[in-house]
């Protein structure tokens, strides 16, 4: 029996209050594994950041997280945040797992939850994953900046229990009032790129919105992040390019362009949104993005 006990943080509303609905289920199946989980909740936004980045801070080597992106974000500022190594457990119960998705944990707590306990009970050791940061900010799956960023906004917005079909709501709804296409000034790679462009997306993972396959490429502890932006298009562009983006074959259309970089800057000439693992960041003209190699341990 594993008896230390171990924090399991947790946001009630994550999933649309599927994470709240499941984690007595989810503390019953860790406990009947031999797992002693200590539940520590979530009161409001950036209440996790700062639970987990107090008790890193105060000497805790192991934590697990049930949640989804929303949650694994707030996890990954309060680690990185705290400049100490930590042992992360992850438990999938939110709308679009990506993360989960990224670093191959099925998506379903059910059968998440054996598997990582298994890990824990063997003392299997931590796997290095890549994570980002974006300004004074950090990310554990992706970086978006232009109209995937209106959506992602629209979609959080949306209180209906439908997964990830949400963010393809979002989108029809994104477009009633024109696809915004913000000028920017885009430096990577020794590349430097100057005009409109309908969106950026910096990927450590290969999914975004639970159902967009947006960088396929991408691979979480490869030592890169993925870069793919998109040129000036139009509504029915984007309806046309939608299937592609869900099945991950959009990459060599010719509006598409892709990198694999470890830092990227953006300037825009006004105030555009942006997000980091789905969470809204607050407008902005200027991002400095950069990887930070192996700077996760997963369990």
């Amino acid at each position: 029996m594993h008896t230390v006990p171990v924090p399991l943080f947790f946001n009630p509303i994550a999933g649309r209050g599927r994470s709240g609905r499941s984690i007595l289920q989810v503390v019953e199946m860790l406990s009947s594994l031999g797992i002693n989980p200590v539940l520590v909740g979530s009161e409001s936004v950036g209440d996790l950041e700062t639970k987990v980045f107090g008790a890193v801070s105060a000497g805790t080597k192991r934590i697990l997280v049930a949640g989804g992106d929303g949650s694994i974000h707030e996890v990954v500022n309060g680690i990185l945040r705290s400049g100490e190594t930590v042992e992360l457990g992850v438990i999938p119960t939110g709308t679009g797992n990506d993360f989960a998705k990224a670093c191959s944990i099925p998506v379903h707590w059910e059968d998440a939850v054996p598997l990582l306990a298994e890990r824990i009970r063997t003392d299997t050791p931590a796997h290095p994953v890549d994570a980002g940061r974006m300004n004074d900010r950090y990310f554990a799956n992706s970086a978006g900046i232009g109209f995937d960023a209106k959506v992602n906004k629209i979609a959080r917005e949306i209180r209906w229990r439908i997964g990830d079909i949400v963010y393809l709501v979002a989108v029809f709804k994104g477009m009633i009032d024109g696809v915004i296409t913000p000028h920017v000034t885009m430096r990577y790679s020794g590349h430097t790129v100057e005009g409109p462009i309908t969106l950026a997306s910096v990927s450590n993972g290969a999914w975004v919105g639970g159902m967009f396959h947006i960088a396929p490429m991408a691979i979480n502890d490869d030592g890169a992040l993925d870069l793919v932006f998109v040129e000036p298009v139009g509504r029915l562009r984007i309806i046309a390019l939608l299937p592609k983006l869900m099945r991950g074959s959009h990459v060599d259309q010719p509006e598409i362009t892709h990198s694999r970089v470890t830092q990227c800057q953006l300037t825009a000439t006004a105030p555009v949104p942006s997000h980091l693992d789905g969470e809204v960041q607050p407008l902005q003209t200027h991002f400095e993005i950069e990887l930070l190699q192996g700077a996760l341990r997963l369990l």
